[in-house]
């Protein structure tokens, strides 16, 4: 199982958004509980943030590879976790 990393900001809504998207699947599907999620806040690791590409938050990188970016939608937060649940090859 891989970590992911979300980048969000504290005041953003579509964070809040992502958010309660990732509690709804983790109580549809028990197995996304197990899924590491570190949240960092650009405004407070900003040598972090400036290492990744990316423009809008909240983002989800897994493996370091950008998943999602920008406004959620509930199938790209699952695509993010699921991602995070796969095997490595």
């Amino acid at each position: 199982m891989k970590e992911v990393l979300m980048m969000v900001l504290a005041d953003c809504p579509y964070c809040k958004q992502a958010e309660k998207m990732i509690l709804e699947l983790q109580e549809e599907k028990e197995i996304y509980r197990q899924v590491g999620i570190r949240r960092v806040d650009e405004e407070e690791d900003a040598a972090l943030a400036a290492t990744l590409d990316y423009y809008y938050v909240p983002s989800f990188f897994v493996d370091g590879k950008k998943l999602m970016e920008g406004v959620p939608s509930r199938e790209k937060v699952r695509a993010v976790l699921d991602a995070a649940l796969e095997e490595a090859p």
